[in-house]
């Protein structure tokens, strides 16, 4: 087998532009394969990054109307009857399921809460009652001053928490530490500002990309002490709950427990239900989409490859031709057929996998320039490559075996008679 290989390299050389032109089909195809693939990768692990964020694993578990359309149900309609609040025990009960590393159980109002601090209003923004859980689970990190204290929930103080945008908002560059804001007649001294732990931004391609996200990348929130949420909103409020998983692909499973568990305890007759947010399931729908388009684009470049093995057979059969008079001379000194059928099969198999390894090179770099140039993810596909290069291989012995067989078939005194 080395002494073929070492034959085949000597062949390539001796005829290089041939040999080039030759292997051009199967890099053509090879590259365009490796560069799909890696675009479809690329174009999956963006949708699963602007779908769930952050990737700090965290899913959301809350109430909906499943009865009328699975849209959420928010605290701004009224309390549901029937739903009770979460316990300690029913916490601990989530935190012992597989896969769950932290929870929090969180109120939360969307639409009716306002906050002033002098002229500056903040109306509308999403305000949670929480304890500190609830941000080490989310990932959020004090920026500016500190978290709440045990005593700040243990005494009820009317102390609050901004993010950074509402901080903006109300302060317009003030340092809002020490500061008063006001919230349903209360007064509510800022204790600190908040952010979130890491610097993911979704990838902006499209005014619908934009408009898909600006809002949430540009909300704001604000944090109270769960104890006391009560003297603001409203009394028995049932929470959300916020999980976060030890891996992104558990987000869904996990999340759907954690809804399970909270349902067993509901009683609600109207078909308020708790449901986790499955941005992991809308993310498997775009990339199913993405990836039906583009595999057509995958077989389409697949054709070159078979365009590619019928040069390599084309170039064997002119190479056997050529070579009659050297295979009739290995046969009159006793060479089997077996013999030279290999040494023409491994020259093939030789020649379409150095067009495989050059077709996955360009590949790559076409991947990154299509990157460059249309401003679309890329994720270079490790299998895809390994498959390129043994694909490539098995091309050439197919195509290459009609060639070999009609010369290890060939009249040894024939072949030697052969001008």
């Amino acid at each position: 087998m080395i002494e073929n290989i070492r034959l085949s390299f000597q062949g390539i050389w001796a005829h290089k532009m041939r040999s080039f032109l030759t292997m051009l089909g199967i890099i053509i195809g090879i590259a365009s394969i490796i560069s799909i693939v890696s675009t479809i990768k690329g174009t999956n692990e963006q949708i699963k990054q602007n779908l769930i964020g952050a990737g700090n694993n965290v899913t959301r578990i809350q109430l909906y109307h499943s009865t009328d359309g699975n849209y959420p149900y928010t605290m701004d309609e009224g309390i549901p009857d029937g739903v009770p609040l979460i316990t300690e025990e029913t916490m601990g009960a989530i935190l012992d399921l597989p896969e769950v590393e932290s929870a929090a159980a969180y109120n939360k109002r969307s639409y009716n809460a306002s906050f002033f601090y002098g002229n500056a209003t903040l109306s509308g923004c999403p305000t949670f009652g929480v304890d500190n859980a609830y941000f080490g689970t989310c990932g959020y990190t004090i920026k500016k001053g500190r978290l709440f204290v045990p005593n700040d929930i243990d005494d009820f103080r009317p102390v609050v928490i901004l993010d950074e945008n509402a901080a903006k908002s109300l302060f317009q560059g003030e340092d809002p530490i020490g500061k008063t804001i006001e919230c349903n007649s209360i007064a509510l001294t800022v204790v600190g500002v908040v952010e979130l732990d890491t610097k993911f931004e979704p990838v902006i391609n499209s005014m619908e990309d934009y408009w898909i996200y600006a809002n949430s990348q540009n909300s704001s929130a604000v944090f109270l002490p769960n104890s006391l949420w009560p003297a603001l909103f409203a009394y028995d409020e049932p929470q959300e709950v916020a999980v976060q998983v030890s891996y992104t692909e558990a987000m869904s499973s996990v999340g759907k427990a954690v809804a399970d568990l909270l349902n067993t305890y509901n009683t609600n007759t109207n078909g308020i239900v708790y449901k986790a947010e499955d941005t992991l399931e809308q993310a498997k729908e775009l990339q199913d989409l993405s990836n039906a388009t583009n595999q057509q684009l995958v077989w389409i470049a697949s054709i070159s490859l078979l365009v590619g093995g019928i040069g390599v057979m084309n170039i064997m059969l002119v190479s056997v031709t050529e070579r009659t008079r050297e295979i009739g001379l290995k046969k009159a000194i006793g060479a089997k057929k077996s013999r030279i059928l290999w040494q023409f099969l491994t020259e093939a198999a030789v020649l379409t996998s150095m067009g495989g390894v050059l077709g996955v090179g360009t590949g790559i770099g076409l991947a990154e320039i299509i990157s460059r140039v249309a401003q679309t993810p890329v994720a270079i596909s490790v299998p895809a490559i390994i498959f390129g290069v043994v694909f490539s291989m098995i091309i050439g012995i197919i195509f290459g075996l009609i060639p070999s067989v009609k010369a290890a078939n060939l009249n040894p005194i024939d072949a030697l008679r052969h001008e």
